[in-house]
């Protein structure tokens, strides 16, 4: 218990510290992590179970979002297969330079140590980048569901790269898993009579541990994966975003564990650090190559470059790659530490860039040509919304219910905009005129300023840092309307008000003033 203590309290101190220096906790984390491995603090048992947990149930609620079809897309398997290979193209060449140059670490390694390393390399992090979506709420937007589709493809050549690594292949028994596909009917019917509450929690996390992790993992395959195709199999059930929901706060609190493990992997020596920090020159690179391919498949400029800000940092793989090469005689020990600190170090990179990743993708958008709109991919094109008079930016239950009113009540003309094709279609079906955008998109309200009728914007979205980035892009393309958005804690009311928001509604306040309104009716009725 003391060493659980001690672990947890320097887990907050870091993350405290990295809040109040205005970076991600999980900056915080890592550091705490590196400290503890350097000053020789006792190791707390269980930690890497802990930190496996968290990471299936990240994956689990990845894959409750996902739509595999999108893998058969060009953007996604053509732009994975590409990157991985010139990346590692990249990596052994600036390994090689840096051999040349006299780098301690690489003197006298072969090709293979180069290749190893440089393929390690190649990988970008599922939990980071999956982290980065849901803090901006972008999971389910164009980019979102690009960067995950080719996160997704890297686990399965990382599952064919362990499988060939360590000479052991999945179990014939493997194959059996397809018979998961038309079993989810049945896991739907058990779904329907769980419930909600904490045992709809329990239901999430039995699945997404139970056929998911363990039973991969007992069948040679990854057990990371697994969860994922879990998640996915669930998907389609009505209370999978309320699912997702329910299990955000116990994994972003295992995931405390995997950010802290990471630190955990040997004592670093000046020269670790050194080649380690040397590795980050490789990141721009990454991020530069992603969107290149991206944007040669016909995505927009902002698409192309908000997807590959997301997509540059190192993975959490590449420990895993240094680890299987150590152990087969291919890597030095030393290379776990190095790629250990180089991975820890893109974390924090990459944390600062994808901070402000959308101010950044704005700006580097006129180092590449436009694309003529007719050129451009189906689902990136940019839509006119010339006729409303009021737009709702996000529409789950708040938004869609102020979507009506003001349509229904009000007389006025509004229309949706959601940046998640399903819902996107189903509110369609139901009668509403929703579009797909994205709110955080400049070009998108420059094309609503010139259309010059929208008099209204109603911020809806359910996390407060998308509600913001949206207010400050209305600010920059001009748009002269008024404003109204939702906060769910007095502190986000407050910096809407103070970014320029005409009206700012407390999400559990309006609901108060609502039942009040609802029970005096009641009673007057009565009365």
């Amino acid at each position: 218990m003391d060493v659980l203590a001690l672990y947890l309290g320097a887990a907050f101190v870091g993350g405290l510290v990295a809040r109040l220096v205005k970076l991600p906790p999980l900056v915080g984390f890592l550091a705490v992590g590196f400290t503890l491995g350097a000053t020789g603090a006792p190791e707390l048992p269980g930690i890497a179970t802990i930190a496996e947990i968290g990471v299936s149930l990240l994956l689990f609620t990845i894959g409750l979002k996902l739509d595999v079809r999108s893998f058969t897309r060009p953007e996604i398997w053509l732009t994975t297969v590409s990157h991985m290979l010139l990346s590692t193209l990249v990596g052994i060449g600036f390994l090689g330079l840096l051999a040349v140059a006299g780098a301690a670490l690489l003197g006298g390694e072969g090709l293979l140590t180069l290749a190893l390393v440089g393929f390690a390399l190649s990988f970008s992090s599922t939990v980071f980048v999956i982290k980065v979506l849901e803090d901006r709420s972008d999971a389910t937007s164009l980019y979102g569901r690009i960067a995950v589709g080719i996160l997704v493809m890297q686990d399965v050549a990382a599952v064919a790269f362990l499988v060939i690594a360590t000479g052991e292949p999945p179990s014939p028994w493997a194959l059996l898993l397809l018979l998961l596909v038309p079993g989810r009917r049945l896991l739907h019917l058990v779904w329907d009579r769980v419930g909600h509450g904490e045992l709809q929690a329990m239901f999430g996390v039995t699945l997404a541990l139970g056929p998911g992790y363990f039973l991969f993992e007992h069948l040679g395959l990854s057990g990371g994966l697994g969860a994922l195709v879990m998640g996915v199999l669930l998907a389609s059930h009505p209370g999978a975003g309320e699912m997702s929901r329910s299990l955000m706060s116990f994994k972003d609190l295992m995931l405390v564990a995997f950010f802290l493990e990471i630190g955990l992997h040997g004592t670093p020596t000046p020269e670790h650090v050194l080649m380690a920090a040397g590795l980050l020159v490789l990141l721009p690179v990454q991020a530069a190559g992603f969107a290149l391919l991206l944007w040669t498949l016909r995505l927009r400029r902002r698409t192309a470059i908000l997807t590959g800000l997301v997509l540059g940092n190192f993975s959490e793989f590449g420990i895993i790659v240094a680890a299987v090469g150590a152990d087969a005689g291919m890597l030095d020990p030393d290379w776990l530490i190095v790629i250990s600190l180089a991975v820890a170090m893109s974390f924090v990179l990459a944390s600062v860039v994808n901070r402000r990743g959308v101010e950044i993708a704005s700006a580097l958008t006129r180092y590449l040509p436009a694309k003529p709109p007719s050129s451009l991919h189906p689902d990136d094109r940019v839509v006119d919304i010339g006729h409303a008079d009021a737009l709702v930016l996000g529409l789950g239950r708040v938004g869609m219910t102020a979507c009506a009113r003001l349509r229904d009540e009000h007389g006025l003309d509004v229309v949706g905009v959601e940046h998640d094709d399903q819902r996107v279609a189903a509110l369609q079906q139901q009668g509403f005129e929703v579009v797909r955008a994205d709110a955080t998109d400049l070009e998108f309200w420059a094309r609503v300023k010139r259309a010059g009728h929208v008099r209204l914007a109603v911020l809806a979205m359910p996390f407060h840092n998308a509600n913001l980035i949206a207010l400050s892009r209305l600010q920059e393309s001009g748009f002269d309307g008024l404003v109204a958005a939702i906060a769910r804690y007095d502190d986000d009311a407050a910096e809407l008000r103070r970014h320029g928001a005409d009206a700012v509604f407390h999400l559990y306040g309006a609901a108060g003033a609502e039942l009040a309104d609802r029970a005096a009716e009641v009673l007057a009725a009565d009365g």
